[in-house]
């Protein structure tokens, strides 16, 4: 069988899945796989099909990754997305490590990337996803502060409501009570 791999930015949640497949469909062709950031296709496209499938992602605010760095960054970015987003466990884990043995790269190496391509670093990157998912648990008001801060590997609430402020500019309880409590999207992050 003569499957086509194809590296998806911006696809970071399960109904970017769904969306992804259903302009697949729409091109009669068939999916044998998805996940976050990847598609695996029963066959390659061809020529033409490629063409309206890039069209149609940029329309939807996506973009295919055929670059080999920026499938790696890619690649990064949905790891870390899963872990801090869709992690049933609490986050406890070494970022660097988990990186590392996720993908068969040095962490190293993947910092330096990550930091000339993105501009900022993965660890910039993992706190970002770390706040938006501290807010979502604040709005939805079913954890208090030590306990997000449990659940997000911070080492107090204090420390969550210090790095909280510095990247919203507001404390978690003023996040809560005001109108500016809107989240951002994982992939503007």
């Amino acid at each position: 069988m003569n499957t086509e791999k194809l590296y998806i930015k911006n696809m970071v949640c399960d109904r970017c899945k769904l969306v992804i497949r259903s302009e697949l469909e729409k091109l009669f062709i068939e999916v044998t796989d998805i996940e976050l950031g990847t598609v695996v296709l029963n066959q390659p496209m061809d020529t033409h099909q490629k063409e309206l499938f890039v069209h149609r992602l940029e329309e939807l605010g996506f973009a295919l990754l055929e670059d080999k760095k920026h499938q790696l960054i890619d690649k990064i970015k949905t790891l870390i997305v899963k872990l801090v987003h869709y992690n049933t466990n609490d986050l406890k884990i070494n970022l660097s490590d988990y990186l590392s043995t996720e993908l068969p790269y040095d962490y190293n190496y993947m910092s330096n990337l990550f930091s000339e391509i993105q501009g900022t670093t993965i660890e910039k990157y993992f706190i970002a996803q770390k706040i938006e998912k501290v807010k979502e648990l604040l709005i939805y008001d079913e954890l208090n502060l030590n306990e997000i801060a449990f659940r997000l590997n911070y080492s107090s609430a204090s420390h969550l409501s210090n790095q909280f402020k510095k990247v919203t500019g507001l404390s978690p309880s003023v996040f809560k009570q005001t109108e500016a409590n809107k989240r951002k999207p994982l992939d503007k992050l």
